[in-house]
């Protein structure tokens, strides 16, 4: 369950809690008193335990976005067609720890959603922060966002896919120089695997997209960059980010290590609960 402002998201992904499901919502409506409850149980996983993706108002009433304030910045929020269940609530602190980087940078955010790094980052003093997301509903809103909370001046926003723009930005070829351009890169793409068997085809996604990153930031600059999969444990998403400052010629110094929000509690007896796990490193030479 995610509590937004006053309206509660609830996701179920286990048959169990699905058969409890009334009681569930009306326990909730007893201890919080919610203007509404919204379910965002669209999760293909849900089909191997037999049940049906469902979405939709379970009760009170909603009509539009959501207003959330996270860490002080307020956030436009689609509780029914947004992603996850309307924000990455598990990034909520590392928003505010990336965002040490951004005094006086220039800063590019990719996969920006609503704006959560680039915002941060612009309320932190960076000088401008540029968004890329592909999809243009998020980049509106991002950029509604950004007036919102009067820091449309130091933000701009392109809706892209990010991989393309990269191509289009800095070559993958390991040895073909790029000029520099950005003094933080924040890498933050949803899963690129799904199952183990894909996690060769990830990590190479992975690498392409450091590789090119790389190659756009300037010296003394931090790459912040996380992985969402609890397919590719922490130690093999960190030597794929070696492997491509290895290939470009990139000395980095790590120099901090994220994890998923403490309400996103972490079992270890279940593995797929330690799922997001990220790094900063500075760009040495």
């Amino acid at each position: 369950v995610d509590k937004y402002e006053d309206v509660l998201a609830l996701q179920i992904s286990a048959l169990g809690m699905e058969k409890r499901k009334e009681k569930i919502v009306a326990a909730l409506q007893k201890i919080f008193s919610p203007r509404a409850i919204v379910e965002r149980s669209d999760m293909a996983s849900r089909k191997f335990e037999g049940m049906e993706e469902a979405n939709g108002v379970l009760a009170g009433e909603l009509s539009g976005p959501v207003t959330v304030n996270l860490n002080g910045i307020k956030f436009e929020t689609d509780l029914i067609g947004g992603h996850k269940t309307g924000m990455y609530l598990d990034q909520q602190t590392s928003y505010e720890a990336v965002a040490q980087f951004a005094k006086g940078a220039h800063v590019l955010d990719c996969f920006s959603f609503l704006g959560g790094f680039g915002l941060h980052a612009a309320r932190a003093g960076a000088t401008h922060v540029h968004m890329l997301d592909q999809s243009a509903e998020a980049v509106a809103a991002s950029l509604r966002n950004a007036e919102a909370n009067g820091l449309k001046e130091k933000v701009s926003a392109e809706a892209i896919n990010v991989f393309d723009w990269f191509k289009a930005n800095a070559s993958a070829k390991p040895h073909e120089r790029v000029v520099p351009r950005y003094d933080l890169i924040v890498l933050d793409p949803p899963s690129f695997t799904r199952n183990r068997a894909s996690v060769p085809d990830a990590l190479r996604g992975y690498k392409e997209i450091h590789v090119r990153a790389l190659k756009l930031l300037k010296p003394g600059g931090a790459l912040a960059t996380f992985c969402c999969s609890h397919h590719v444990h922490a130690a093999l998403f960190q030597d794929t980010v070696l492997s491509a400052a290895f290939d470009t010629r990139k000395v980095l110094r790590r120099v901090a290590t994220y994890s998923q929000s403490p309400d996103h509690p972490i079992i270890p007896m279940i593995p797929e609960t330690e799922y997001l796990k990220g790094f900063a490193f500075e760009l040495v030479r």
